[in-house]
C-alpha cells in the first residue's frame, strides 16, 4: 500500500512498564512524524500513550487524540495536541478512531489495548474495513496472544485464512515496510461500521 496520511496506534496508558516498551513508544511516534503520518489515537498523556504522542509532537508530526468524557475528567488528556475530540463513550471513540485511519498499529498494552485491537480485528474479518493492522511483539510481549490465536484455528473458532487479518513484527523499525507490503484497501470508504 502507498504510505498511509493516517495511522491509529493502540496501545497502553500505564507507566510502571518496562524501558524497552516505552523505547518503542516513543521510536513510533517518531517514526509517524518523519514520515509525515498523522498519528490517531486514544488522547491520553500518560503511559505509552504520552510517550508515544509527546515523540510524534517533537518530530512536528500531527497528532490527532479522541478522549471519552469519562476520561478526560480524570485529567489524564494530553494538552498539546492538533485536535483533541472529547466524545460521549468508548464506542465513540472507537468508531472514530477507524473513520479517521487508514491503517492500525497495536503496541504493548493492556485490557483497553486488547478490546481496541480485538474489535478492529473483528470488523476486518467481517469485512467492514481491510485496512492493514500490525501487531508489535516487542520482546515478544504478544507471544501468548497469537499463541491463543493459533490455538483458536487449530479448534476451529477461526478460518486459516483469519491468521492473515494481521501482520507480526518484532521491532518498530519494521512496521513501516509492513504497511507498505500490505494491499490497498478495498471495502469501499462509504462501508458503515458498527
Amino acid at each position: 500500500m502507498k504510505t498511509p496520511n493516517s495511522v491509529c496506534v493502540y496501545c497502553g496508558s500505564s507507566s510502571r512498564v518496562a524501558d524497552v516498551h516505552k523505547a518503542a513508544a516513543h521510536a513510533l511516534g517518531a517514526g509517524l512524524a518523519e514520515r509525515g503520518i498523522r498519528l490517531v489515537y486514544g488522547g491520553g498523556r500518560v503511559g505509552l500513550m504520552g510517550i508515544l504522542a509527546d515523540a510524534a509532537i517533537a518530530g512536528h508530526g500531527e497528532v490527532v487524540g479522541i478522549i471519552p468524557e469519562h476520561i478526560k475528567v480524570m485529567e489524564v488528556e494530553h494538552t498539546g495536541l492538533a485536535e483533541l475530540h472529547v466524545v460521549d463513550s468508548m464506542h465513540t471513540r472507537k468508531r472514530m478512531m477507524v473513520e479517521r485511519s487508514d491503517a492500525f498499529i497495536v503496541l504493548p498494552g493492556g485490557m483497553g489495548t486488547l478490546d481496541e485491537a480485538f474489535e478492529v480485528l473483528t470488523w476486518k474479518q467481517l469485512r467492514l474495513h481491510d485496512k492493514p493492522v500490525v501487531i508489535v511483539d516487542v520482546e515478544g510481549y504478544w507471544a501468548p496472544l497469537l499463541a491463543l490465536i493459533e490455538n483458536m484455528v487449530e479448534e476451529g473458532f477461526c478460518r486459516e485464512e483469519h491468521r492473515r487479518l494481521f501482520t507480526v513484527v518484532n521491532r518498530v523499525e519494521d512496521v513501516f515496510a509492513a504497511l507498505e507490503r500490505a494491499p490497498e484497501p478495498s471495502v469501499p470508504a462509504e462501508t458503515k461500521w458498527l
